[in-house]
């Protein structure tokens, strides 16, 4: 059975917030910023906090992972906004 996932993160190093970006863009679908939605069986969200614990530092990064429930029934992803409007990224995001 899959949930659906946002993950979230606050990176502190310029270096390790790239290369958690790059390893959560094999994973799920960017949001925005550092926001990600996935899909994940109970072993994929697995293997996902296993990499991503390799590349932070847990004393001063954070990693959220938001379980929203089962995957299935779930109906259309529904994202609203306040402020700026919400506009998929179907373009390439460069972390410089």
């Amino acid at each position: 059975m899959r949930n659906t996932y946002l993950v979230t993160y606050d990176v502190c190093d310029d270096k390790r917030l790239r290369k958690v970006f790059k390893t959560m863009r094999n994973y799920g679908d960017h949001l925005q910023y550092s926001v990600f939605e996935r899909q994940f069986t109970p072993i994929d969200l697995a293997k996902c906090k296993f990499d991503l614990g390799e590349l932070i530092h847990h004393g001063e990064d954070q990693v959220l992972f938001i379980d929203l429930g089962p995957s299935e029934g779930r109906g259309d992803r529904v994202i609203t906004a306040l402020g700026k409007s919400y506009t998929p990224l179907d373009a390439p995001c460069i972390v410089v």
